[in-house]
């Protein structure tokens, strides 16, 4: 009985265990925007091009589609329970602890990878920066035991760099925030002016060299379809947005514009740094590369602009740390906070901060460096937050058939299309995900069922063994 409790919507907590108030929208759509425009064209434009060919733009647009529809859930259910925690509060409110469980270990997952794999993204950065300026740092501090190194010294310090940061304050790290991604677009619109005099139409062809449903082509499995199962890591981080619900000063109001706003900013941005990518250069070229827009520029020449390319990187990739370091320590802060985790892990700072938990998620994460590649991570990742997208999709569709008066600060137009859109369209890129991604994945939540097995606690008083909604 106990594993399908669900949690009430509304919940008060004690002072050392509440988060104060201190975020505005543009504070919201700057953390998404953060988040979302990031690893994705500074890094993970080379892995799709790899993957797909020319056809990563058909990649980006159908990973778009789908997020979009995940977007719209999301911001239905932040503004009608606005706590933190995102999808894991919605599906403990929604289908019942089990359940809330499996999101929340998914979305650890998730979180914890990006934040890997935007570092050892922002690494690469700064050593061809490094080594452009003529500072070389050797291969055993730059590199994990996967590349022929020992630890990727760059790649931990940022993540201890933006913990530290985010100790101080959430209002003057999400302050920072959205000013180094002023920083970061600007670089983008730098390099479309500077790539596109390049453009050549005949880097479209062949336009789809690997097809575009997976399939297995010297070795990797590629296509159009799995390509956009990878790329899906460039459009989540609205996500994050979410488990600032609690931190929001308007929720019912900030939360929408921030999640939408960001989603629709982005996608923009996404569609037209890729396709002067991709016609500046073949592909194969930049494919894999840690650095494919500095790369292409260097390649045409433009050796000094490259070098702010990948100066603004360094600098601006630290945004999409910062997001996702700050919703993977809201997810732990509230899962403690119910119960499912130690609850000395709950606890807030003076200002209202929950310093402990993001100090120890800092130090898990960083235990990851160097274990894994960019795309292995990135594909791990995905697969956390295909589930996530998926619960929330659910949670939509139940909430609304059981909760029809519970007041909505937004709600998902022809919900019964969109939602539904979300659900399958999730489960589908789940679906093109590699094998053993998939394998890793089912093994990681066996793991977490049985940690949440041993180890699960008797739940505090703003959770009923029946809904209090």
């Amino acid at each position: 009985m106990g594993l399908f409790q669900r949690k009430a919507i509304f919940a008060e907590h004690e002072p050392h265990n509440r988060l104060k108030r201190t975020l505005s929208w543009w504070h919201l759509m700057a953390l998404g925007v953060g988040a979302i425009v990031g690893t994705g064209i500074y890094t993970l434009i080379g892995v799709g091009a790899g993957l797909a060919g020319p056809a990563v733009m058909l990649s980006f647009i159908i990973a778009g589609i789908v997020c979009a529809c995940a977007a719209l859930c999301y911001a239905e259910l932040s503004t009608s329970i606005p706590a933190s925690g995102s999808t894991y509060t919605y599906s403990y409110a929604a289908l019942g602890e089990i359940f809330a469980w499996v999101v929340g270990w998914s979305l650890i997952l998730e979180y914890s990878l990006v934040v890997r794999a935007v570092a050892v993204g922002w690494s690469g950065y700064a050593t061809g920066f490094l080594d452009t300026i003529g500072v070389h740092m050797p291969i055993a501090l730059k590199a994990g035991p996967h590349a022929g190194g020992i630890v990727n010294l760059p790649a931990v310090g940022i993540i201890f760099l933006v913990a530290g940061l985010l100790c101080l304050g959430t209002k003057e790290s999400t302050t920072l925030n959205a000013i180094l991604v002023v920083v970061k677009i600007l670089a983008l619109i730098l390099f479309i002016c500077i790539a596109l005099p390049h453009f050549d139409a005949g880097n479209f062809h062949p336009f789809m060299p690997y097809g575009f449903e997976k399939s297995v082509v010297g070795g990797h499995e590629r296509g159009v379809l799995a390509a956009a199962a990878i790329i899906f890591f460039a459009f989540y981080g609205f996500d994050a947005i979410s488990t600032a619900a609690e931190e929001a000063k308007n929720p019912k109001r900030d939360l929408a514009i921030g999640i939408i706003g960001a989603m629709v900013l982005c996608t923009a941005i996404y569609v037209a740094v890729a396709a002067v990518a991709v016609g500046a250069m073949p592909f194969l070229a930049y494919a894999n590369s840690p650095e494919p827009l500095a790369l292409i520029l260097r390649e045409l020449g433009q050796s000094r602009l490259a070098l702010i390319i990948a100066a603004a990187a360094i600098v601006a990739l630290p945004t999409v740390i910062l997001a996702f370091l700050f919703g993977q320590s809201r997810i732990f802060f509230v899962m403690a906070r119910d119960g499912l985790l130690p609850r000395f892990m709950s606890r807030v700072s003076a200002q209202g901060v929950p310093v402990r938990v993001t100090l120890i998620t800092s130090v898990l994460v960083s235990i990851l460096a160097g274990l894994f590649p960019l795309d292995e991570i990135a594909a791990l990742a995905n697969a956390g937050t295909l589930v996530a997208f998926v619960a929330a999709g659910l949670c939509v569709m139940i909430l609304r058939f059981r909760e029809p008066t519970l007041p909505r600060g937004f709600k998902v137009p022809v919900v019964w299309v969109l939602a539904p859109i979300a659900v399958l369209g999730c489960a589908y890129l789940f679906y093109n995900l590699p094998h053993m991604t998939q394998i890793y994945f089912a093994a990681w939540n066996g793991l977490g069922l049985a940690v949440y097995l041993l180890c699960r606690r008797k739940p505090q008083t703003s959770v009923s063994k029946t809904s209090e909604m």
